[in-house]
């Protein structure tokens, strides 16, 4: 109570016991002393600055230690609904002793961004994370299945270990002519930056060449790079490599220095996120598009004889849809099929929910199986059974294998993985690579 015009704090009498009398049931309970000094302050002063202070000092890592504890981003991360994690989580680690560059923490962000999209403090683990890892990468603290991809990304332009020169290997079974610019260096509309997993990978060639067979009824005039091109490396930038992804950034801009054209169009939305938001800070500025994006204001033109009579749900790519807003491009390219009937996922557009591929986990699934009760993945595809979808369609190179693993797993084998693109193809009457998971 005020005493001479001050507030004065109240006078705690503590008990070791006391009996209180419920005014309601006139029932007794017996209260110990430690029932009153659960509500004293907690000391805070017990943990010190400097773990935050070894993390924020490496540029973009600043914002880890402006959260408030008011936890909005651990039910919308991705990895916390298979596991225990959370920016909130990895905050309070850090305040009370964790060295977050040598924590299996480090590695299981898949920086899809939800975190961000929920945060009143606008911690940015897509900018904290990279940051940290460079920290491990420049240690030697790197899990073995990333040191890897690393090395073979250096060694062959490309995460797979393949052939350069078997880049556009796949162009010969496309039924349609490619143009490769090494080769017929004119100019042209439409540059397509293929990318790794639909150069190399056989469910990705399979979507290349239906890709290149659409552009081509659709008219346009589009090339590839063949042999000389290399990875765009935002998914190696993200897992902590920054030297190498200024690598392959310069060669990828020497090399697309040498050629006249107008636009380029790429399948994977980590490439397509690279061109749009890091190499312009580069000084590498391009007109840049997802293939969903191009072919979108084209459906018109284009003529679909095949009906397919399914029901279909779609996967929202993290880096297409929450990391560039874009989101009515592929439901466009869907809803021009005829008979395919699209039914959302719970977790969808803005909220979708993660595959597990993002930041570098498209090669950490062994390293994240110690310490999550399921992939993204699979927990993913479990949510797409659950709409009963008998088709999953995707539109990223990453998803297509990562979603087809999953469905084995978790017994979905009858829900058939398709990237858009070829359910189009195979609507225009293109060859029947995916006939059996439309069933024809």
């Amino acid at each position: 109570m005020p005493v001479a015009g001050r507030k004065q704090p109240p006078v705690a009498v503590e008990k070791e016991e006391a009996v209180v009398t419920s005014t309601i049931s006139g029932r007794e309970w017996e209260l110990p002393g430690m029932w009153n000094r659960m509500f004293e302050p907690r000391v805070l002063r017990d943990y010190g600055s400097k773990g935050f202070a070894e993390v924020i000092k490496h540029p973009g890592a600043e914002s880890l230690e402006w959260c408030y504890g008011c936890a909005k981003c651990v039910p919308v991360c991705p990895v916390d609904v298979v596991g225990e994690y959370g920016p909130r989580k990895i905050h309070r680690k850090v305040q009370t002793g964790m060295d977050l560059f040598s924590s299996p923490d480090l590695w299981l962000c898949t920086t899809c961004a939800n975190c961000l999209r929920v945060c009143p403090k606008e911690v940015n683990m897509v900018n904290i994370m990279p940051a940290a890892r460079e920290v491990a990468v420049g240690e030697g603290k790197v899990p073995n299945e990333l040191q890897d991809v690393f090395e073979k990304t250096f060694r062959y332009g490309n995460a797979l270990g393949e052939n350069p020169r078997r880049r556009h290997a796949w162009t010969k079974d496309a039924g349609v002519p490619v143009r490769v610019l090494p080769s017929d260096p004119s100019p042209v509309d439409v540059l397509f930056y293929v990318e790794d997993y639909w150069s190399y990978h056989p469910r990705g060639k399979q979507a290349a060449q239906a890709f290149a067979r659409i552009a081509t009824a659709a008219g346009l005039d589009f090339a590839i790079l063949g042999p000389e091109e290399k990875t765009l490396g935002d998914s190696q930038r993200l897992a902590g490599e920054k030297g190498l992804f200024e690598s392959l950034m310069e060669d990828v801009a020497a090399t697309l220095s040498k050629y006249d054209f107008t636009r380029i169009v790429t399948p994977d939305p980590h490439g397509f996120n690279a061109l749009k938001k890091h190499y312009p800070r580069y000084g590498h500025t391009y007109e840049v598009e997802h293939y969903t994006q191009t072919l979108a204001p084209l459906v018109d033109k284009l003529s679909f004889p095949k009906a397919i009579d399914k029901k279909v749900t779609f996967h929202d790519p993290c880096y297409l849809g929450r990391h560039n807003g874009e989101y009515d491009a592929p439901r466009t390219l869907l809803a021009a099929i005829p008979g395919l009937d699209l039914v959302e996922m719970g977790r969808c557009k803005q909220n979708g929910y993660c595959c597990g591929g993002g930041g570098g986990g498209m090669w950490l699934d062994g390293f994240t199986a110690n310490y999550t009760n399921e992939r993204l993945s699979e927990r993913r595809v479990r949510e797409a059974a659950e709409t009963g979808a008998e088709i999953l369609a995707v539109c990223c190179p990453y998803e297509v294998s990562r979603f087809e693993d999953a469905a084995k797993s978790t017994g979905n084998e009858h829900l058939k993985v398709v990237d858009i693109v070829e359910l189009l193809d195979y609507a225009m009457g293109g060859p029947s690579s995916i006939g059996a998971a439309v069933g024809s």
